[in-house]
């Protein structure tokens, strides 16, 4: 029998709100399953009674959408502490693709189901949210383009997407071809990003260091 939590006293609810979402966390991450993820399953997990699960999400899509969430929470702060003190746009650029890259294959299950699968149980008009993480990454790419670092032809946006859609594609072919006979992994994944970086950046950069002001 699933032992009953107890009743949660006043001013506890965002306690158990957070308690949810590492349930439906757990089961989406150990079963690879979506279909995992149901209301009951989740209550079972924490020790309540479904109808407490929807005083906090008023149906399953609101419940995977913050598991996603959060998630993407965890990969935005490893992003950002990787980056943090780093005045040279490019190498900023280079180093937050390679903790991209680093999160996919420290968690390979979080990374295939948040990035390589849609949730099958969502409805097809519900939308996640972007994540910080890729705000962020829409923001270091600007501070680029400002420092003058892009060539002067590339746009922000789809410059952020290119290095995005690089780290990306890497990422899930280590996770999908773990067999695969790679050279050393980190010498790809570096050879990778400098040429990303390299292919959007003016010949002017590439001659010299470009900090932040």
């Amino acid at each position: 029998m699933t032992p009953v939590r107890p009743r949660a006293r006043r001013g506890e609810g965002d306690r158990l709100r957070q308690e949810i979402i590492d349930a439906g966390k757990r089961l989406l991450f150990e079963t690879g399953n979506q279909e995992a993820v149901t209301v009951r399953a989740v209550a079972e997990a924490v020790g309540v009674s479904p109808p407490s699960i929807y005083l906090h999400f008023p149906d399953k899509d609101a419940l995977i959408i913050a598991v996603c969430e959060d998630t993407f929470l965890a990969l935005d702060e490893y992003i950002e502490k990787a980056a943090a003190g780093i005045d040279d746009v490019r190498e900023q650029l280079r180093v937050r693709g390679k903790a991209y890259v680093q999160f996919g294959l420290e968690n390979p299950e979080h990374y295939r189901i948040l990035f390589m699968t849609r949730p099958a149980t969502l409805k097809p008009e519900t939308e996640i949210p972007a994540p910080a993480a890729f705000l962020h990454h829409i923001e270091s790419v600007q501070r680029a383009q400002d420092a003058g670092v892009l060539r002067h032809d590339v746009d922000p946006m789809i410059a952020a997407l290119t290095l995005w859609s690089g780290a990306h594609g890497i990422t899930s072919l280590l996770i999908a071809k773990p067999n695969f006979p790679w050279p050393d992994v980190d010498m790809l994944i570096d050879s990778v990003l400098a040429n990303l970086v390299e292919g959007l950046t003016s010949s002017a950069d590439q001659r010299s260091s470009t900090k932040l002001s």
